[in-house]
């Protein structure tokens, strides 16, 4: 017999487990999981910061509402965050003028550069210092959100990859490798595969396009300082954060273009980070230690999509969140929740307007 449920998730990464966890005690709940481990692709492969300058004005709102939900739970770690630029400064200015009324921003000039990175290049003279910028333990966060749902009575499959769905006689028929099952709601939280999954369901892809995102962990002389912030180049080539050991993880901030898949680090994409190290800092690369590679996933405009489709009140939209889908999980989640089931917003997200993430922006004339 196939099992029904009240709402089917499809995905259970950051973004699936959360809104699971968030309306499981309100109405029954499956989660369908293509991968045998649940958060096996983005969120497992997180550069695991949180900032709430990462991912614009569009973003911000949610990152900091999540903020103290986060730190109160024991997710986030301290760390900062340190905006350098080398030369030109207008990408400094243009960041304190777009968020610098709503993140704390602090200019810092060159002799207070040199004592929050030990062994910067004389090139690099002018930078803004987040202080909110934190580490985020994105398993033991994602480990919580799978157990609230499981708790709440949430059934999460796993190899459940959605081969088909259709409407029958008022519900949806979900196919997958790990059977068939039937929801009144098909929610797409599916990441990479958002637009697929709508495919299958018979809608209109939005235009999610994965990205590729490079990481390498690196031995470095001297060793890397445990207090070192996160360290982000205003023009968006690089950032570099301290890990165990005085390693560092160290990103190209590359953007490649691809099909959703199970994506492998590019070598050349590793090589054009550490040059770009080399330029900022005079340390010794010993050894590239560890590499990897996730996908970021944007809707056209790269605001996040949350809500039913357009005309539909059986298929809803939760997906193109970017690399900042974990630190905008608590918030989301609420948002999400309250659009899905009807109810009365979290104080958490009071002030956020839905609209700006709604998928009627994808509709012609919308």
């Amino acid at each position: 017999m196939s099992r029904r449920a009240d709402v089917a998730i499809v995905g259970a990464g950051i973004a699936g487990a959360s809104l699971a966890a968030e309306i499981a005690g309100e109405v029954s709940v499956l989660l369908l999981e293509a991968e045998e481990q649940p958060g096996y692709h983005s969120t497992g492969r997180s550069a695991a910061f949180w900032s709430e300058t990462y991912g614009g004005p569009a973003v911000q709102p949610l990152t900091t509402a999540s903020g103290p939900w986060l730190e109160e739970r024991g997710f986030l770690g301290p760390r900062g965050g340190l905006h350098i630029a080398a030369g030109d400064s207008a990408p400094l200015d243009a960041l304190a003028r777009e968020l610098g009324g709503a993140v704390e921003l602090e200019r810092l000039g060159r002799s207070a550069l040199e004592a929050r990175v030990p062994g910067l290049r004389p090139a690099w003279r002018d930078g803004l210092y987040e202080p909110t910028c934190a580490d985020i333990d994105v398993a033991a966060l994602h480990a919580c959100y799978l157990k609230q749902a499981r708790g709440e009575g949430a059934q999460l499959v796993t190899g459940a990859r959605v081969e088909r769905a259709t409407r029958e006689d008022g519900a949806w028929v979900i196919e997958t490798r790990a059977g068939t099952f039937i929801a009144d709601i098909l929610v797409d939280a599916a990441g990479a595969w958002a637009d697929e999954v709508a495919g299958r369901a018979g809608l209109a892809p939005i235009g999610i396009q994965p990205y590729r995102r490079t990481v390498a962990q690196l031995r470095v002389d001297p060793p890397a300082p445990a207090d070192l912030p996160l360290v982000i180049d205003a023009l968006g080539r690089f950032y570099f954060k301290p890990e165990a050991g005085g390693r560092i993880w160290l990103s190209p901030h590359d953007e490649t273009a691809m099909a959703a898949c199970d994506c492998a680090p590019d070598e050349l994409d590793v090589a054009i980070a550490i040059e770009r190290l080399e330029s900022v800092v005079d340390w010794t690369i010993e050894r590239v230690e560890h590499k990897w590679a996730g996908l970021r996933t944007f809707a056209p405009d790269r605001v996040p999509v949350y809500g039913f489709a357009p005309r539909r009140r059986d298929f809803f939209w939760f997906a193109g969140q970017g690399g900042f889908g974990i630190q905008t999980a608590p918030a989301a989640a609420k948002l999400a929740a309250a659009l899905l089931l009807d109810r009365d917003p979290d104080p958490m997200i009071a002030g956020i307007d839905p609209e700006l993430y709604s998928p009627e922006r994808f509709v012609s004339g919308g």
